[in-house]
């Protein structure tokens, strides 16, 4: 495993990142430790989660899955750069959800509780709220980081010029501010390209893609006996509609000798700014297969040409990508 640093910070993390969004509702408990174990057997030291994740058990119950780990020692916590996410409504009453002062403050001391930890390495907003002033947003975090409670504030969905705002209203209070973005970004959904990679380049934040295979598709999506997949007809009629692309994806991968998951996780980590994908295994076997395969290949700049004939990005970066 190799690791890399987390934007403009010196902290270090694994070239793949575990995600838990699965732990719980599709994963059990039991399997769940045994990934988590497993990650770090094979060097995997960032593990990413949300307050919200849990799905039908309930908003919470992956970060509880996640402490329960976390409690049976042996240098887990010591080992792991634990990140969540705070934004989502945790329940029906009007302030607990969002980014009010009031909320982060309180939704980080539910995490902390839930994980059994004393700190969160990295706390990310989970989404931009447009209704919270950056003052008030920046004055939590930074009392969370006075605290101990937090080191890092990152963010995930954001746009280029909320992270724009975000860091300048940071750089006002002398604070740190954003160290990393967490963005929807593959083959099939590369529209980040155009600004919000630019910014987080200008402003030194690590981005962390998430669903780096769109849901499977990239991962060898046509022949694909998952059958949670085959029995779900938007994901069925989305593969439809990407057939031709997906079949010339799939034989570039052939011809190159590799499984198509590998690849699209190593085109990722080829791309400037990009320090980690999310892995989302719901097995043992995901997590051990193709995306490992993904670090030790190096895609030669014939390959790539190949590659954005198949997936074509926005054009490049704003505003040349639009304009003159």
């Amino acid at each position: 495993m190799r690791y890399r640093r987390l934007g403009r910070t010196a902290l270090q993390v694994s070239e793949l990142c575990l995600g838990t969004m699965n732990f719980g509702p599709e994963t059990t408990e039991a399997d769940s430790w045994a990934i988590m174990d497993k990650a770090l057997e094979l060097g995997i030291n960032f593990f990413d989660t949300a307050n919200r994740y849990g799905g039908d058990k309930g908003a919470g119950a992956t970060e509880e899955i996640v402490g329960r780990w976390l409690a049976q020692g042996g240098g887990r916590r010591e080992k792991v750069v634990l990140a969540t996410k705070v934004f989502g409504a945790m329940t029906d009453w009007p302030n607990d959800g969002r980014l009010s002062a009031r909320h982060i403050r309180a939704a980080c001391d539910a995490s902390l509780r839930r994980m059994q930890t004393d700190h969160i390495d990295l706390y990310q907003m989970h989404h931009v709220d447009r209704t919270a002033p950056w003052d008030e947003v920046w004055q939590a975090m930074d009392t969370l980081v006075q605290q101990g409670k937090i080191i890092y504030v990152g963010s995930s969905n954001f746009a280029g010029w909320h992270i724009t705002q975000a860091n300048e209203a940071a750089l006002r209070r002398h604070s740190l501010g954003l160290i990393s973005e967490q963005s929807h970004y593959n083959l099939l959904v590369r529209t980040i390209e155009l600004e919000v990679l630019p910014a987080c380049r200008h402003y030194g934040l690590g981005v962390i893609p998430w669903s780096p295979l769109s849901g499977g598709l990239l991962g060898g999506g046509l022949n694909d006996a998952d059958t949670a997949r085959r029995r779900n007809p938007l994901a069925l009629r989305r593969m439809e509609k990407l057939r031709p692309k997906l079949e010339q994806w799939e034989a570039l991968c052939g011809e190159l000798g590799e499984a198509p998951a590998a690849v699209a996780l190593a085109w990722l980590l080829a791309q400037d700014g990009v320090t980690c994908p999310i892995l989302g295994p719901r097995t043992m076997e995901q997590l051990e297969g193709a995306s490992l395969r993904a670090l030790d290949i190096t895609l030669e700049p014939d390959t790539l040409k190949a590659i954005d004939r198949i997936f074509p990005g926005p054009g490049g970066t704003a505003p040349e990508a639009y304009s003159w």
